[in-house]
């Protein structure tokens, strides 16, 4: 929960964030989506504002577990380090089963890579190879809170769209900085950021009542459009 939070990168800078209230329910999935600028990565990994407080269930969000593409604590996007896949998929849960381990769609990847044993070099995975494996070893963490934040930029839609339906089901809260239309359409709220204020709401709501919304929908090359079914 966000509550009249305001944020801004140095004292005398106009802020990026002003007086935002905002509740995310405990297991939802909320997209932000926004001019380039505005504050949408800002947001995600915001823990301590200038002003107003940042909970989770009421805990301060600076002790909560969150994994995400940016931020303190984060597991940033394409970051693949030296040892072998089975060390990458499970330096956050060390117990994590093979099917928690392939949920995120990875799993013909590592068979490429010669399975858990296979030791790759990191520098020779593809941009989007990179970002698979990290996400796959994101997915096990028992983290309550994942922000997915330019963490799939570099996979095909399809391949996107796999990632965050399995982050979406894991179950914790999951917020995603919207790059493409379909990552907009498949949470259940939207938030639109426009450098002063905040909408929410979901696509319909927002296609309406968002000058905004219709204005990124344009940006995107899209007309109306209906969004993918819940479940």
């Amino acid at each position: 929960m966000l509550s009249g939070v305001t944020f801004a990168y140095g004292p005398h800078a106009e802020p990026v964030l002003r007086g935002l209230d905002l509740t995310v329910p405990e297991g939802n999935h909320l997209a932000i989506v926004g001019p380039s600028g505005i504050g949408k990565s800002t947001l995600a990994g915001l823990l301590w504002p200038d002003a107003g407080t940042v909970t989770g269930g009421g805990t301060p969000a600076a002790e909560l577990a969150w994994i995400g593409g940016r931020g303190p604590g984060a597991d940033p996007a394409g970051g693949v380090f030296a040892g072998t896949v089975r060390e990458n998929l499970t330096y956050l849960r060390p117990d994590a089963t093979r099917a928690r381990i392939a949920a995120v769609g990875a799993d013909h990847l590592v068979a490429r890579l010669g399975g858990l044993a296979g030791e790759p070099a990191p520098a020779e995975l593809s941009a989007g190879e990179r970002q698979l494996v990290a996400l796959a070893g994101a997915y096990p963490s028992p983290a309550e809170l994942v922000v997915l934040d330019g963490a799939t930029c570099h996979l095909d839609p399809a391949a996107e769209r796999r990632a965050e339906e399995a982050f979406a089901a894991r179950g914790g809260t999951l917020t995603v900085i919207a790059h493409r239309i379909s990552s907009a359409l498949r949470a259940r709220r939207i938030l639109v950021l426009d450098g002063a204020g905040a909408a929410v709401g979901d696509h319909h709501s927002l296609r309406s009542g968002s000058p905004l919304y219709r204005q990124l929908l344009g940006h995107w090359g899209v007309g109306p459009v209906e969004p993918v079914a819940a479940g």
